[in-house]
């Protein structure tokens, strides 16, 4: 699946991933998808709990080519 939005957020620390993604959810389409590329371990907790209290969907992660973490995001709302 092809993200309509990445966000490359390699080298920032808590919240700061978390906050890009909330800046930028409503850049893409409800039903459409955002990537967050982090390297901050704390992402791979922050943003599912974003995601459950903002409402909207989050499928998973998968590496990046460089092996870093990529955590995708449905809009639902």
């Amino acid at each position: 699946m092809t993200p309509a939005v990445l966000l490359d957020c390699r080298g920032q620390r808590c919240p700061l991933p978390v906050i890009a993604l909330a800046r930028h959810i409503g850049e893409v389409d409800v039903g459409e998808t955002i990537a967050v590329v982090a390297d901050d371990p704390a992402a791979r907790s922050d943003i599912p709990a974003w995601c459950r209290m903002r409402g909207h969907d989050y499928l998973g992660e998968s590496p990046e080519p460089d092996g870093v973490p990529s955590y995708l995001v449905r809009r639902l709302a």
